[in-house]
């Protein structure tokens, strides 16, 4: 088997504890010494380590939830507003932390960081006689902004747990080499990453009031991974070797040094491998089982009773890029499953962490039921799917108009140009009363209506608006009613971002509406204001004294050719000539012809261009 390659970059996974339930503690600091409890419709959808200190967990009903603590605190999150103020505040928080922008979110409660150029900085600052006082340096143009840490030793918890490469030793050769390819090198590198990941997940807690869950590696699969080991409240480095390794001075084909990826993963259920869906599980699981897997029963869809772990899935007789194809590659689905799979259970993802956006890619809601069969159900369901809809691209795509006279205006980042309808119809009941599982979503789409954009609107006038228009419609030729039809699941979302013209240039164009607003402003430097000055009186004076010399000038015999005294000195109500004036004549001084060229009129004695000469004759036979 071929271990994952050894990636130079760093990556950090944050994973903020009990996110929803936090925003509710944040918002009333009492609450985080009680048992509390989020609910969505009759469902616990998660609660805080307290509660789950004391019997709660996640996805329980309400009424089992008060009987297993009945001082339980109850609070709704129906309304996702919260949670994603809160979200978008921790993911620009985190985004400082970052020079090359690379900071990528999953959801509300998770983000990756890229710190690969912090930490090639900053290995190139350490000092080899004194690791142990070394200073992390935050800012290229600031030395001072940063802080001091132990470069021997990891931060926070390791996998595996406490193995000799814990710390660095000064007589280690292959520390000052930094080669690339060495263990030790990776080592140094991990090193950085987690006192930098420490020093966020405290500034995290010290500045936000939350705590998270992080995870240390070099790729995004292993850092979301190997961050699920000590929860809450702790970070893990998964610690080198990556590749494996022999012992001793000579290769020894029987003695390999496993990898710690290897290890890692292997005790992993292979539906827990980021990247390998529940679909791509249960056809990797039943293909190992040699049969279909037993499932538990949940109040919609429950898990497996059976695990299949990467392990068990590695060592398969024939277990490769190509057998996972033939097992992946159904109708429909992507190319090169097969290989994407085998390097994720290999621990190899190059996919990168996707840079910092303005505006996200798409916005959708969704709700799932137990039973949605009837028109005024899904009339009640649209409307309330919709007005949440609206009410987020508000939130995530309006900005405030920067204006001077602009103030509480607010203007669209970005233009979603496509509106789309899901809907997952439940499947019949089989003869013996049990009904299949089914993930399977169909899904119509279509342009967004341009009312959606107009913010002088009421809200709920553009909500009916747009379901009149633009779902139910959808929503009829998805479902036609003789058909019949029992949903588990509804979706609105809408996608095809076009970003709004403006200034920067960044958009889809430049905002005119704007620069034509900018344009007193910026043409202020060149603007020529014709207004009355007074006069100067000293200048007055000089030209007065210019004037009684000129003219005593002019008495004498020799001045009778002499210029006029304004042409001399210059008047606001007379021009200079210039080579672009035109005299008393008329004609402009360059474009005078040579007299050979020009001819006269013997008729009238018209004089021009010798040229016009033919044309001006028939004129004069014209008028006979």
């Amino acid at each position: 088997m071929t271990a994952p390659r050894n990636d130079r970059r760093i990556i950090i996974h944050f994973d903020y504890d009990c996110f929803y339930a936090s925003v509710f503690e944040n918002e009333n600091p009492a609450l985080k010494s009680l048992p509390l409890a989020v609910q969505q419709k009759n469902i616990i959808v998660t609660c805080n380590y307290e509660a789950r200190r004391r019997g709660l967990s996640k996805l329980q009903l309400v009424s089992e939830a008060k009987r297993i603590l009945p001082d339980v605190v109850i609070v709704l999150g129906e309304e996702l507003g919260r949670f994603r103020n809160a979200s978008k505040a921790l993911y620009k928080f985190i985004e400082n932390f970052t020079w090359s922008g690379k900071v990528e979110r999953l959801g509300f409660d998770e983000v990756w960081l890229d710190v690969t150029d912090l930490v090639d900085y900053n290995q190139a600052l350490l000092n080899f006689n004194d690791l142990s006082h070394s200073f992390f340096q935050l800012r290229k143009n600031d030395p001072t902004e940063g802080f001091p840490y132990d470069a021997t030793s990891v931060a926070g918890h390791t996998f595996p747990h406490n193995p000799q490469q814990d710390s660095i030793s000064r007589s280690s050769s292959a520390i000052p080499t930094f080669d690339p390819g060495s263990g030790n090198d990776l080592m140094v590198r991990l090193i950085l990453g987690s006192h930098l990941a420490q020093y966020i997940r405290r500034s995290l807690e010290e500045q936000k009031g939350y705590t998270s869950t992080v995870g240390i590696s070099t790729n995004k699969t292993l850092s979301k991974l190997v961050g699920n080991v000590n929860k809450p409240k702790g970070q893990t480095t998964l610690l080198p070797p990556y590749i494996i390794t022999q012992e001793g001075p000579l290769p020894d084909l029987e003695n390999p040094v496993e990898s710690n990826v290897t290890l890692f993963l292997d005790s992993h259920d292979i539906g827990k491998v980021p990247g390998i869906g529940f679909k791509m599980s249960q056809r990797i699981r039943n293909h190992v089982l040699s049969r279909p897997a037993e499932h538990d029963e949940g109040l919609i869809y429950g898990g497996t009773k059976e695990s299949v772990t990467v392990r068990d899935v590695r060592n398969f007789p024939g277990m490769g890029p190509e057998l996972l194809e033939k097992l992946l590659g159904v109708p429909g689905a992507e190319r090169g499953l097969g290989s994407k799979a085998w390097n994720l259970i290999n621990g190899r993802d190059d996919t990168e962490v996707q840079q910092a956006k303005k505006v996200p890619s798409q916005i959708s809601i969704e709700d799932s039921y137990i039973r949605l069969d009837n028109m005024p159900q899904v009339l009640k369901e649209l409307r309330i799917l919709t007005t949440s809809l609206v009410k987020r691209m508000h939130v995530d795509l309006l900005e405030d108009d920067d204006e001077p006279d602009s103030e509480g205006i607010k203007r669209w980042l970005a233009h979603p140009k496509t509106l789309r309808l899901s809907t997952r119809p439940r499947p019949p009941q089989n003869a013996d009363g049990a009904r299949s599982r089914s993930f399977n979503r169909i899904s119509r789409s279509g342009p967004m209506p341009n009312f959606v954009f107009n913010l002088k609107e009421n809200i709920d006038a553009t909500v009916e608006k747009l379901v009149q228009v633009a779902l139910i419609p959808m929503f009829r030729r998805l479902h036609p009613e003789r058909g019949g039809w029992n949903l588990s699941l509804m979706n609105i979302g809408v996608t095809n971002m076009v970003e709004a013209a403006s200034e920067d240039g960044k958009g889809s164009g430049r905002d005119i509406s704007r620069m034509f607003k900018k344009q007193e402003e910026v043409l202020k430097e060149w603007k020529v204001e014709d207004k009355d000055v007074p006069p100067d009186p000293i200048l007055k004076s000089m030209a007065e004294e210019d004037k009684k010399r000129f003219d005593a000038k002019r008495a004498e015999p020799s001045a009778g050719n002499e210029a006029p005294f304004d042409t001399l000195i210059g008047s606001e109500d007379m021009m200079i000539p210039t080579q672009n004036t035109v005299d008393e004549s008329g004609m402009w001084e360059d474009d005078e012809e040579d007299e050979e060229n020009r001819d006269m009129c013997h008729r009238c004695g018209a004089v021009m261009p010798a040229f016009a000469m033919a044309a001006h004759e028939r004129f004069h036979t014209l008028e006979e």
